[in-house]
């Protein structure tokens, strides 16, 4: 299998995936910054959508998409389960990963492509500047959703590391970078992230 990698927190939520699983898979570096992605034979070979991260098979299909890559690996790696090991662990870990992923990674990363990150993707995307400070408020305001669900808790889905965890980690730790760090109110997710950033998976680029 290849790994068709760049910088971003989508690719990273595979790379902390698979760090946690202990996975290693042969990487090919798309470089995001310089517009490989958007161009063949990347944008035609690997994913139209031109978009990273991409995961090729042994029989030459690719996979887009972090769930759908997290998901596949899973099934190849079961051990240790990051999405579950029955139906109800399973159905409650895509819950909570759709639930952070909603709330908070969509509007937090569109909050900084419309805004900080507006040079790069005007020329490739639809941005909508005026719309940048509400998406960003509208992270927080999944943040300070999330924050009195999780006290207690050791991770976001309950007693085990999961996708869900993962997922999260990876953009609020791309956002502290961009300008959209954790509200200081929402105590629980700071206590959370700080866990996260301690695990060895946490150094995986």
């Amino acid at each position: 299998m290849k790994f068709y990698n760049s910088v971003g927190p989508n690719p990273r939520v595979v790379k902390l995936f698979m760090a946690e699983k202990g996975i290693e898979i042969a990487e090919v570096g798309v470089d995001l910054r310089g517009g490989e992605n958007r161009r063949p034979p990347y944008n035609v070979d690997v994913n139209p959508a031109g978009q990273t991260p991409a995961l090729e098979l042994n029989n030459g299909h690719v996979l887009t998409e972090v769930t759908a890559i997290c998901e596949y690996l899973e099934e190849l790696f079961p051990d240790p389960a990051l999405i579950g090991a029955t139906p109800e662990t399973r159905a409650n870990t895509r819950m909570w990963t759709r639930r952070v992923d909603l709330k908070i990674c969509e509007p937090l990363t569109n909050g900084f492509r419309f805004a900080e990150g507006l040079p790069l993707f005007e020329p490739r995307l639809r941005c909508l500047p005026e719309a940048a400070e509400g998406l960003k408020a509208t992270a927080q305001d999944g943040i300070r959703w999330l924050d009195p669900l999780i006290a207690g808790r050791a991770f976001i889905a309950g007693g085990a590391l999961s996708l869900a965890d993962i997922m999260l980690f990876a953009f609020l730790d791309f956002g502290a970078t961009v300008g959209q760090p954790i509200d200081p109110a929402a105590t629980n997710v700071q206590r959370w992230y700080e866990r996260m950033k301690n695990r060895p998976s946490a150094r995986t680029n």
